[in-house]
């Protein structure tokens, strides 16, 4: 951007053959530059976006800790009543 930025038009086609880049390429990139940089507000918002992302992941996290906990004690009760019935079931064919 910047090396083209003083060029004329002829120089700055003649930049992008022997850059392999398009003059409508340069444009679009000029363009999502001055965007990015004309607002200067938006990078304390994504500050705070950041932060609550990070919020809502430290949640999901916790959440999926939880039913990652309570599958395993599912499981565990499961297995237990399994041997519990099969144990029974050895007894009464004695």
């Amino acid at each position: 951007m910047i090396t083209t930025a003083a060029l004329n038009e002829a120089s700055k086609s003649a930049w992008c053959r022997e850059h392999g880049v398009y003059p409508a390429e340069l444009d679009k990139w000029r363009a999502s530059c001055t965007t990015a940089l004309a607002d200067p507000q938006d990078a304390p918002a994504s500050a705070q976006a950041t932060r609550a992302d990070r919020k809502r992941i430290k949640e999901l996290e916790r959440d999926l800790l939880r039913k990652d906990q309570a599958l395993a004690e599912t499981a565990a009760l499961l297995v237990l009543s399994k041997k519990l019935e099969a144990i029974f079931h050895k007894d009464e064919d004695a």
